[in-house]
């Protein structure tokens, strides 16, 4: 992880780690980095953003950046990061930007930067950003007069993408009754009329953002409500998207959370079985529970794991011509379709899939086994950040766990590539056990660096 850039772009509490001068500062190096003047056009580069009370802020000092060095912008204002990421090459522009801190609370956020092809920018590009900003190892270009970028707004950015999603689906939602759970966030300007438009009887939650209430005990992170709504109301069932609508999971008709790696069995299975599956293989991450391996090994399919980032997924998809990949937090990618995660064009195609097959989610998600997993996220501080993978004890401690659960479990502890957290996850057939390790490593890292 870079110094400014994780795993998911530049983050941090806004106005306080992630200030408007820095904003403005990473305007100026990525319309630097990632346009070329040569032509003597001016670079244009879109900017969308969630629906944080500080996302307004950060969109006029990066605004103010990219117009100081000469860069057109288009605002497309709040919209799912897909959008950018699609409407990026559907305008034709040189960069995209979007303003959002995903699935954090409010008080976060942060600048996911997409290159002109639609893709999240890879290590080298987003480390010669860091190299302009901190290092200041290239002044910032100061053109004047006629040289300075101008500011318009794409009006149709919000239908332009929902018609994209319609377009890649091939069976409506005639007949079904789901509930959407858009997190107060970007999704609560397309959720309804997207779904909708395919035929679903819609129940929304959650979609009246009020720049504070993004993430907060609703969407991908806190199922509860949707969980129990899908019940009460005898849906069909539920889909939840995070605040800025790249992933997405579900809830069948019986109140059971269905995560990214019950979806991407369930879709994987569909696509091999229609031969739209390359090379008949799921990219997924460390972080998959066993029983999806086990479940692509069952049906003759490969299981490529990656580091954990959809940006990793993304990566090795690319690298070796995979077209689906994901996470168990449900960033799935349908690379046919779309350059990065997708929640609801995930759960267009996880929709379209049952209702083509007049299935219930409760049933088709039986085709695969779910091994107990334990996560626990332990706080530490910046010093303890730094000294994580240096500490004797903690190395020592995980491999005692690794050898006491051989090959019945594994054990994967990581610092977060968004937030101040050491993920402590343990995976195994004794539930009891595996519980019973992974609070006692989650505690060894508490007293040796925890906040």
């Amino acid at each position: 992880m870079g110094r400014l850039f994780g795993t998911d772009g530049a983050r941090g509490v806004a106005n306080s780690e992630l200030t408007p001068e820095l904003a403005m500062n990473i305007g100026r190096a990525a319309a630097m980095v990632l346009t070329d003047n040569a032509s003597g056009k001016k670079p244009k580069v879109l900017i969308g953003k969630d629906t944080r009370l500080s996302s307004d802020m950060l969109e006029g000092a990066l605004i103010a950046g990219l117009c100081s060095v000469g860069a057109d912008v288009i605002q497309l204002g709040v919209v799912p990061t897909p959008t950018v990421a699609f409407l990026v090459k559907k305008y034709n522009c040189d960069a995209g930007v979007m303003i959002s801190a995903s699935h954090n609370p409010f008080e976060f956020n942060g600048i996911k930067i997409f290159s002109g092809d639609g893709y999240k920018l890879p290590d080298a590009l987003e480390e010669e950003i860091e190299e302009i900003v901190i290092d200041k190892a290239k002044p910032y270009p100061v053109p004047t007069g006629s040289g300075l970028g101008s500011v318009t707004r794409a009006d149709k950015a919000v239908d332009d993408y929902i018609e994209h999603v319609i377009s890649t689906v091939s069976y409506r939602l005639d007949g079904m009754k789901i509930a959407i759970d858009c997190s107060n966030g970007s999704s609560s300007v397309t959720a309804e009329k997207l779904f909708g438009s395919l035929g679903a009887e819609c129940h929304m939650l959650a979609d009246k953002p009020d720049g504070i209430n993004i993430n907060d005990k609703c969407g991908s992170t806190h199922m509860e409500n949707l969980m129990k709504y899908v019940v009460d109301n005898k849906l069909d069932l539920g889909v939840a998207f995070d605040g800025d609508a790249d992933r997405c999971l579900a809830v069948d008709e019986n109140g059971n959370m269905i995560d990214g790696d019950f979806i991407m069995a369930i879709c994987a299975l569909d696509l091999a079985s229609r031969n739209k599956l390359s090379k008949k293989t799921a990219v997924g991450t460390v972080m998959s529970n066993m029983g999806f391996g086990r479940f692509c090994s069952d049906n003759n399919l490969k299981f490529i794991a990656t580091d954990v980032g959809d940006r990793y997924v993304l990566e090795a998809m690319l690298r070796d011509g995979y077209n689906f990949g994901g996470e168990q937090s449900g960033h799935v990618i349908f690379l046919d379709y779309a350059t990065t995660g997708d929640g609801q064009l995930t759960a267009a195609q996880l929709l379209s899939l049952i209702n083509r097959r007049q299935a219930k989610l409760s049933s088709i998600s039986t085709l695969m086994t779910h091994y107990p997993q334990i996560l626990i996220n332990v706080k530490v501080t910046a010093e303890g950040k730094l000294n994580f993978y240096k500490n004797q004890a903690i190395k020592e401690k995980i491999e005692q766990v690794r050898n006491e659960l051989g090959d019945d479990g594994r054990i994967l502890v990581r610092m977060s590539g968004t937030e101040p957290l050491v993920r402590v996850m343990l995976e195994g057939l004794d539930e009891e056990l595996i519980a019973k390790l992974a609070n006692e490593t989650a505690q060894l890292i508490r007293e040796k660096i925890g906040a």
